[in-house]
């Protein structure tokens, strides 16, 4: 995931959609779904959309269940001089399924001998492709793996990239068209892949095809919808909002649903003239000069001197139904504001649901929202606003290896109007304020969240921290600013090393396998690091390949564990054993790593999915080539060299690296990473 310290530098509406609602889908004769619509109860529409979700162990078992090992050998880290590609084990193939620019069901391929435009962009894959999950239809006896839909969140754009430019345009000299074009490229796509004659091919067209971005209206629902901090003059009731933005993680509901993360949405902001920052802006990490995307010179409500409340908006975790284009995303407050990292849905045995999140900054907090009401497998209607009301937990994690779900409820534990908060949309919209005053654990960068899908466990990746180990005591301070950027918080039980460069994963139980408690037991699954290195305090513990800076989390079906690196730059410096990003699988009975994949330079591994079989995975590869300089050319080609497969732009011109989602499989046909 980007985060702030790495990246570069008049409101318009969307016509309603005139594409088929999910009804009219069902009535057709054509649809391969209709008679199984037709034909099915509420309860098995509901199953097979939910089946496979980590929810439906009864028992809580004290250890997780053997799955017998790894069954690939691992490939050689990917060092300098790196290979422009990415590289599975023997046995298995991977190719480009999608990437950036390409049609989603029908328009214009990406032409990189020019800039794109927004109307291009609306039709084809966004940019800088993040999490992701795959979608069954309905197949022979339960779910397809050889159908489905894939949800993409596309966290950001790079914009000499995007719009075709050497260098950045001088003062004044950035246009709205450029902006709208950069608008656009965020959000998310859905589109209909399928499997035909043994390869995975992209449905064009297809009625389910849908781009979300920076633009698309959206429903503001929950405690926060409504309030001052939330209207704006274009939004005066403040429940409507246009666009997400800065799509990271992502989670996905029984119900069929898919939640995407807006992360670090205070890049896009920024400040027309003179502008003084409030408490509240400053904890968020609001600038005048934002992150150098410049959308606020040119579009009026990304300067915060003309809209205020803007901002405030947005940081939430937006909920789409991939099944119906028609339906409008709905930003859900009740689960807080924060730079949202993974929305881990996890369902006790008595439905009751639990949403796990990390917010992706050195010293932030982790977070678990309950909801009030259960969820109902036999309804699926009935959990359509089901993440509108509950209570938002911030977690404290102790040295003795307990931990406490601490309530973040208007009127408990300080958040009180003496202390600035009014009411509880006040407590959700100033999330990141409300943890510091109630004391909860400072954490080295919190980011994805998977749940094992026996043992309930829940996994988290800390990706790295080199702001901790001296005093003041805390980076944060109770009256909602940031202190200076020379405040390290000491290490602690659950974040043990000081300058953490290469991060740890951390794990726990929820006190009786029940999803609501507020107790739970921890302990450290693994610290990342490069068993070569000098320093013992960076050699970490892990049992098997090396590696450092986990993001990506994400259990298969068998309990294999899957991470994803995203270590800044190429196999340099402290990474020159480690080598470049990587995938990697874990067995979590013995804690074996083990090396599947190797990347392109420069790039992140980040997204993964697989069919229900286990026999496919699907993988994201962003920012290929990046340096930062506007130079991608110059570190990497992938994937049109044509080393992962066929070109889509075979004789487009210059060969550009473009941010791109793999397809997985395995050569005799089994499943992914087995015995």
């Amino acid at each position: 995931m980007k985060h702030p310290k790495h990246h570069p530098a008049n409101d318009v509406s969307l016509a309603p959609s005139s594409r088929p609602t999910i009804a009219d889908l069902i009535d057709r004769d054509e649809n391969p779904r209709r008679q199984f619509l037709k034909g099915s109860s509420a309860v098995a529409f509901t199953a097979l959309l939910g089946a496979g979700l980590p929810n439906r162990a009864n028992a809580y078992p004290t250890a997780p269940a053997a799955i017998g090992g790894l069954g690939f050998t691992a490939v050689p880290a990917s060092v300098v001089p790196m290979a422009d590609r990415c590289t599975v084990p023997t046995g298995y193939t991977v190719r480009v399924l999608m990437g950036w620019g390409d049609p989603i069901s029908g328009g214009p391929q990406y032409n990189p001998n020019l800039p794109q435009t927004e109307a291009n962009q609306l039709l084809q894959y966004g940019m800088h492709v993040d999490g992701m999950e795959f979608f069954p239809f309905a197949g022979r006896g339960g779910l397809s793996s050889d159908r489905g839909l894939i949800a993409v969140n596309h966290e950001y754009t790079d914009q000499l990239l995007l719009w075709n430019l050497t260098s950045a345009p001088a003062a004044g000299a950035v246009t709205l068209a450029q902006v709208r074009a950069s608008q656009a490229a965020h959000g998310v796509s859905v589109f209909e892949t399928r499997k035909s004659g043994g390869a995975w091919q992209v449905v064009r067209p297809s009625a389910y095809a849908r781009r979300i971005t920076g633009n698309t209206p959206c429903r503001i629902s929950g405690p926060a919808a409504g309030d001052a901090l939330m209207r704006t003059a274009a939004d005066p009731t403040g429940t409507q909002v246009l666009g997400t933005l800065n799509n990271c993680a992502h989670g996905y509901t029984p119900w069929g649903t898919y939640l995407t993360c807006e992360e670090n949405f205070n890049g896009y902001f920024g400040a027309v003239g003179a502008f003084t920052l409030t408490p509240l802006e400053r904890r968020y990490g609001l600038s005048a000069g934002g992150f150098g995307y410049r959308w606020h010179e040119v579009d009026a409500r990304f300067d915060m001197n003309q809209n205020r409340n803007e901002p405030n908006r947005f940081g939430w975790t937006v909920e789409i139904d991939p099944f119906d284009p028609s339906a409008q995303p709905v930003k859900r407050t009740a689960m807080g504001r924060f730079k949202h990292e993974s929305a881990m849905v996890v369902v006790g045995a008595d439905n009751t649901v639990a949403v796990y999140s990390g917010d992706d900054e050195r010293n932030d907090y982790v977070y678990k929202f309950v909801a009030t009401r259960k969820y109902n497998p036999s309804n699926r209607a009935a959990n359509r606003d089901l993440l509108d009301e509950g209570t938002l937990y911030v977690a404290r994690f102790n040295a003795d290896g307990t931990g406490t779900w601490i309530p973040l409820v208007h009127g408990q534990n300080g958040l009180t109007p003496a202390n600035d908060f009014a009411n509880q949309a006040e407590v959700l919209i100033k999330t990141r304020q409300a943890a510091d005053r109630v004391d909860a654990t400072e954490m080295d960068r919190p980011e994805w969240v998977a749940a094992h899908p026996t043992t309930r466990e829940i996994y988290l990746a800390l990706t790295n921290n080199n702001r901790r180990g001296s005093s003041p005591a805390s980076a944060n301070a109770t009256d909602g600013t940031t202190t200076a950027a020379s405040a390290r918080p000491p290490v602690d039980a659950s974040n043990p090393r000081s300058n953490n460069i290469y991060g740890h994963i951390i794990r726990w139980r929820e006190t009786a396998g029940n999803v609501a408690a507020t107790g739970f037991e921890w302990d450290i699954y693994a610290l990342a690091g490069d068993s070569l290195n000098a320093s013992p305090n960076l050699q970490g513990d892990i049992n098997g390949d090396d590696f450092g800076a986990p993001d990506g989390l994400w259990f298969d079906r068998d309990g294999r564990l899957w991470i994803q690196t995203d270590q800044q730059g190429d196999a340099t410096g402290d990474w020159v054993n480690i080598g470049g990003n990587m995938l990697l699988a874990s067995d979590p009975a013995t804690k074996e790593v083990r090396r599947f994949m190797t990347s392109p330079p420069n790039c992140e591994v980040t997204g993964i999915t697989g069919t229900p079989d286990g026999k496919t995975l699907f993988v994201g590869i962003q920012h290929p080539g990046e340096d930062w300089a506007g130079t991608f050319t110059s570190k990497s080609s992938w994937p049109d060299n044509g080393l992962n497969g066929p070109t889509t732009l075979s004789g487009a011109g210059p060969v550009k690296p473009r941010s791109s989602t793999l397809v997985i499989t395995r050569d005799d046909g089994g499943k992914i990473g087995a015995i």
